[in-house]
């Protein structure tokens, strides 16, 4: 349900077979029966764009199958609760993805299933986009010895991911973000930061000389919409060439997806030498088949 049900053995496992994978793909076995047979529900009950397609080709690349299954076009939209939908498809089906607004739904949807059920998002939490990332980090530089990621913008479910993530396999990660936007107590009172690795900030203008990945994510996060934030709060926290100046000439910068060009991130540094977003992209495809490899 979250980074941090995993150990820092089963991430690095993942890692390697998400890398064993992309080299057979990019050598052209564009399939691999490992799941042959296999059926995977996604239900949906936020827009995606990555998160489907990516879980989608990933079934399909391994010889198995996904089935899409909105909220609202399913029995859910009608009251079904959560745990009698769990039991049902774990009756049909060998996994399942649920990409919804509420932890709570995704941990109940997991506590009646018979199956494995992946988070592929919630409000709290965005553990796939993670492991992907720090997938494309560990790639970046063949190993995170030593790695730094600094997080601007939004304490939310991709910065309380990323922050797990990083205090699991020992990563320095450095989160600046406004005042009254900071990660969930709730999540950073779990983290164990033994070697006060993880730090955060809410200084815009704090060194970035040693730092490897600058990441950023949108400042309104999905189903959030209405909610009239400040953008002017963040504007200081914009990644922007103003921004890498103070960084290492081969910083790397990083961003999600969908990115608000002009606002947590300018055209010139998205589109620019320094950005490995696109990479990052899609290597949401290929650690998501370990993973679906892994579990299925």
């Amino acid at each position: 349900m979250q980074v941090s049900d995993l150990t820092a053995d089963e991430v690095f496992h993942l890692f390697e077979l998400a890398k064993d994978l992309k080299n057979r793909h990019k050598r052209g076995e564009l399939r691999v029966p490992i799941l042959k047979g296999k059926v995977l529900g996604m239900v949906f009950a936020k827009p995606s764009t990555r998160t489907r397609t990516s879980f989608e080709v990933a079934m399909l690349q391994l010889d198995g199958h996904a089935i899409n299954l909105s909220a609202e076009g399913t029995q859910i939209s009608r009251g079904e609760t959560t745990a009698d939908t769990g039991r049902a498809l774990s009756r049909y089906l060998n996994g399942i993805m649920i990409r919804t607004f509420k932890q709570t739904d995704t941990e109940e949807l997991a506590k009646h299933s018979d199956i494995p059920v992946i988070n592929g998002l919630t409000d709290l939490h965005h553990p796939c986009q993670a492991l992907a990332d720090f997938y494309t980090i560990w790639e970046k530089r063949s190993g995170l010895k030593e790695a730094k990621l600094a997080y601007f913008g939004d304490g939310n479910n991709v910065c309380h991911s990323l922050m797990q993530t990083a205090d699991l396999l020992g990563v320095e990660m450095l989160v600046v973000t406004p005042k009254d936007y900071q990660p969930r107590k709730e999540v950073l009172s779990k983290l164990k930061n033994s070697h006060q690795k993880i730090n955060v900030t809410t200084d815009p203008k704090v060194s970035l000389s040693n730092v490897d990945f600058i990441y950023t994510d949108t400042w309104v996060s999905m189903g959030q919409e209405e909610t009239k934030k400040e953008k002017k709060i963040f504007l200081p926290y914009q990644v922007n060439s103003n921004l890498l100046k103070n960084a290492a000439a081969k910083v790397m910068v990083m961003h999600c997806l969908p990115a608000h060009r002009g606002e947590e991130i300018t055209e010139e540094v998205i589109d620019g030498p320094n950005s490995i977003v696109w990479d990052q992209a899609e290597n949401r495809l290929h650690l998501q088949k370990a993973l679906l490899a892994a579990l299925l």
